[in-house]
């Protein structure tokens, strides 16, 4: 709370400040800044309802089940199959990755969501294959899916 107090007091001097500097680069700025905002929002609105719904279908014992420490290898398996199926925007992976931990989700577990969801892209294959070329994007993907494995069990040895 009293980082966001701070971040929002600095945001309101710092754009006093630019107002009174050249008041039509500020407005230029808040213009396409609202334009990028309402670009995002129908994803994140998105993004913001799935989450909401699965949190409420979801209790955070069933989160600790299906994605807690005590799931270990299958859980982990689970949030790489969740992980390269979705599609989610890079900036809403890492606020998942906080609620789903604050939910009784485990490391391991939520490290191989997070890196399969930036860096394995099973629904996007047909248009990589297109640009690139299936074979391409199918050993662009699988070996993706084996770093992310790695990576969560590497997650899962050092922090438990």
């Amino acid at each position: 709370m009293v980082n966001s107090i701070v971040l929002y007091g600095l945001v309101l001097l710092l754009s006093s400040f630019s107002f009174y500097k050249d008041k039509q680069k500020t407005q230029a700025a808040f213009v396409k800044a609202w334009k990028i905002f309402t670009n995002l929002l129908p994803d994140l609105l998105a993004i913001l309802l799935f989450v909401g719904l699965s949190l409420s279908i979801l209790s955070p014992a069933q989160i600790s089940v299906l994605l807690g420490q005590d799931a270990g290898f299958p859980g982990i398996v689970l949030s790489l199959v969740i992980g390269a199926i979705a599609l989610i925007p890079s900036f809403v992976v890492f606020p998942l990755g906080a609620t789903l931990l604050e939910n009784g989700a485990g490391l391991a577990q939520v490290s191989a969501l997070m890196a399969s969801l930036m860096a394995v892209g099973i629904m996007t294959i047909p248009l990589e294959s297109r640009l690139f070329g299936k074979r391409f994007a199918y050993v662009r993907n699988l070996s993706a899916l084996m770093m992310c494995l790695f990576f969560s069990l590497l997650v899962m040895e050092v922090l438990g």
